[in-house]
């Protein structure tokens, strides 16, 4: 058990009338804000290295340090989930609000936190910029065939059997789920490296401010149905959220759609690919290469198939979000929305929406004192509004 110490000692007169949070898991690389925070809030860091202790210290934890009102989950890399009752109910019902500094949230029982009238907040921003890059990466990765290159070198086989690379200008880019790390992909691909872009949104949802390529041949086109986006796609990346209706999204018939020695990208949630499929396409050309930094099953239970085929397969191990500006912003956007919440009595992206009668009123958030006792300093954080479009901003390199 962690408590984070108020920066200013004069207010620890006011321990008790602050929110109480508590991290599962100790937090990494979050760049000052949980200290920047300790004037707003009451922070402890239940130190656990996986589900089970997490499990077994919980009630101590409540018992010598408890209530809490709020929980942050997953701004690092702890494998606590599912973060489901078991986990969540032994702090109700005084909690009122749970925060993950990650995008993806198909281990997170949101109906359950609904039906108990807590809210729920993913970080919507904080890993786009780093999980687009990643993506980059690997579009590059397999349009050049760099695993078998650098493999081939490494077994003293100067360029190997290797063939000619593809360049990227000219060619199609199929994004499945123009959301936001969707569009910064599509920004890079097309104005650094002229790729023409494609997408195709399940909701139906147009991009306000993408033209048609009749209109304009640098923006972007979107499709009206998943098969016209594969149908028209050198190079298909997946970037939509892991739910029940798109479980292996991508199987046999979708493959069977994409153009023949075409590309594959998935850096979302390795539940949306049926493995038997894909390695079917890879194997019989269909699709000539993909780049997956994600994986069902993963980190236990991969595939060997990926993992051995370096001339079909560029890997990673889910390592998109993970950079140090990624983590310091998912720490600025979880705060963001626990500060909104406690001002507000609403957060300001929360995932779900609660039941009438279930919603809670702002709960006396107490602003940092501005008397003698404490004058604000300059880390002070900004605005819970102005943190959230922070957290959409890149972060100058140290």
């Amino acid at each position: 058990m962690e408590m984070i110490p108020s920066r200013s000692s004069s207010l620890t007169k006011f321990k008790s009338d602050k929110p109480k949070i508590l991290f599962l898991g100790k937090p990494t690389h979050d760049g000052g804000e949980i200290q920047k925070n300790t004037d707003y809030f009451e922070i402890d860091i239940l130190d656990a290295e996986n589900r089970t202790e997490a499990l077994a210290k919980i009630p101590h934890q409540l018992f010598t340090r408890g209530p809490y009102e709020g929980i942050v989950a997953r701004t690092n890399v702890y494998p606590f989930d599912p973060f489901d009752e078991e986990l969540f109910a032994p702090f109700m019902p005084r909690l009122k609000i749970v925060v993950t500094g990650q995008v993806g949230y198909n281990d997170f029982d949101v109906e359950w936190m609904t039906r108990q009238g807590v809210y729920f907040c993913n970080s919507k921003y904080a890993t786009c910029e780093a999980t687009a890059e990643m993506a980059l990466f690997l579009i590059f990765a397999v349009l050049r065939n760099t695993s078998l290159g650098e493999q081939s070198l490494r077994e003293g086989r100067w360029r190997g059997d290797l063939g000619l690379g593809r360049d990227p200008a000219g060619l199609t880019l199929g994004i499945i789920g123009m959301g936001k790390i969707g569009e910064k992909l599509a920004h890079k691909a097309s104005t650094a490296f002229g790729m023409r872009v494609a997408y195709w949104n399940k909701s139906g949802r147009k991009v306000s401010t993408l033209q048609h390529w009749a209109h304009l041949t640098s923006e972007y086109y979107q499709c009206e149905t998943l098969d016209e986006l594969l149908g028209c796609s050198d190079v298909v990346s997946l970037h939509c959220p892991l739910t029940e209706s798109t479980t292996k999204l991508m199987s046999d018939r979708e493959f069977g759609k994409m153009k023949p020695g075409s590309f594959f990208i998935n850096t979302s949630r390795g539940g949306l690919v049926d493995d038997s499929a894909l390695i079917k396409a890879l194997e019989s050309g269909q699709i000539c290469r993909a780049g997956l930094d994600v994986f069902g099953g993963e980190p236990d239970s991969i595939c060997p198939y990926y993992r051995e085929r370096a001339d079909k397969v560029v890997v990673q191990p889910h390592m998109g979000g993970l950079t140090e500006a990624s983590f310091r912003k998912a720490s600025m956007e979880c705060f963001a929305n626990l500060r909104a919440f406690f001002e507000t009595g609403r957060p300001l992206a929360p995932l779900n929406e609660l039941p009438i009668g279930t919603e809670s009123k702002a709960l006396g958030f107490k602003k940092a004192p501005t008397t003698h006792e404490h004058r604000p300093s300059t880390s002070t954080p900004a605005p819970s509004s102005n943190l959230l479009v922070a957290a959409n901003e890149p972060i100058p390199a140290k």
